[in-house]
């Protein structure tokens, strides 16, 4: 699932060597904190959050064949 977080958000920015995915597990949910350079935080957001949360679905349904919980966070 981080494999694929790093994907998508490398292939939406401009600066791909800027973004970073920290795994994190609370309370049997896997949080992953997806950080990328502040200029590209609006492309990865997208417009009112669309593309923000696309990727959460595609990870998301990716966790559920792995019976698996997990959420995305886009840290500033």
């Amino acid at each position: 699932m981080k494999e694929l977080l790093i994907y998508i958000a490398k292939n939406l920015v401009d600066n791909p060597d800027q973004v970073s995915v920290n795994e994190v597990d609370c309370d049997g949910e896997v949080v992953l904190e997806l950080r990328v350079a502040p200029e590209d935080m609006g492309k990865v957001i997208g417009r009112q959050g669309r593309i923000a949360k696309e990727i959460r679905t595609v990870v998301r349904s990716l966790a559920q064949r792995n019976n698996t919980r997990v959420s995305v966070e886009i840290m500033e």
